[in-house]
């Protein structure tokens, strides 16, 4: 066996340890559902949380977010916001100026549908809903889902956080930081695996390599000695 051929063995045994490296990094982005906060206080702003989160992550989606508002003292909900094609679009009235978008940026694929409120008032209080439109892009067809959420704001003077808020934000730490030590270990276990491989390829390169130089120097020598 040549030497080149000896030399490009560790790299080619590397190769599955990058790939490895580079679908971590990918999970990173890993998306979490987690409940919005309910409690909002007056005069501040406030994030309406929405996450849905698509099953398959490696399945290609579009969707679009639709925001709808019933106040405490009305019986129907009004189309409060939208967001589509990643253009967005205040649509009641008493909200102009005052919505901003907070959700996933720069795609279509959206998983995160969030508002942000400024200045937020008394008249906010009362249930919003989050409706996700999303459609799913497999090879020879498309699958159109939907997903609801409905958010009940209560507008109060001073924040008191409650503790389903504070449980939810542990949980969701705890969960991130499971799966960001998994990937830890998964990493440690297959480069320990790799490493050791490799040592026995090339350790068996090595034989073969010398057998191989053995044996043509007896090779030579017989062709002398016949002379």
């Amino acid at each position: 066996m040549s030497p080149a051929r000896m030399s490009a063995g560790p790299e080619l045994l590397l190769l599955p340890l990058v790939l490895l490296v580079l679908q971590a990094s990918r999970c990173h982005g890993a998306c979490v559902e987690v409940d919005s906060d309910t409690e909002a206080v007056a005069n501040e702003g406030f994030k309406l949380g929405c996450i849905s989160c698509k099953m398959r992550g490696e399945v290609q989606a579009s969707a679009s977010v639709n925001w709808y508002f019933k106040a405490s003292d009305e019986t129907e909900f009004s189309h409060l916001y939208s967001y589509v094609n990643q253009v967005a679009e205040i649509i009641d009235p008493r909200f102009y100026r005052r919505l901003g978008w907070n959700g996933s940026k720069l795609t279509s694929d959206l998983q995160d549908g969030s508002l942000f409120i400024l200045n937020v008032t008394y008249n906010d209080t009362g249930t919003f809903r989050c409706v996700f439109n999303r459609t799913l892009k497999y090879s020879n067809y498309e699958y159109p889902t939907n997903t609801n959420k409905n958010i009940t704001i209560t507008v109060v003077p001073q924040f008191t956080r409650g503790l389903a808020s504070i449980l939810s934000e542990v949980m969701m730490y705890v969960t991130i930081i499971g799966l960001q030590f998994w990937l830890l270990v998964e990493m440690i276990y297959c480069y320990r695996k790799i490493s050791v491989a490799g040592e026995e390829a090339l350790r068996e390169s090595a034989a073969e390599y010398l057998a191989i130089a053995s044996e043509s120097k007896d090779n030579c020598a017989s062709v002398q000695v016949a002379e």
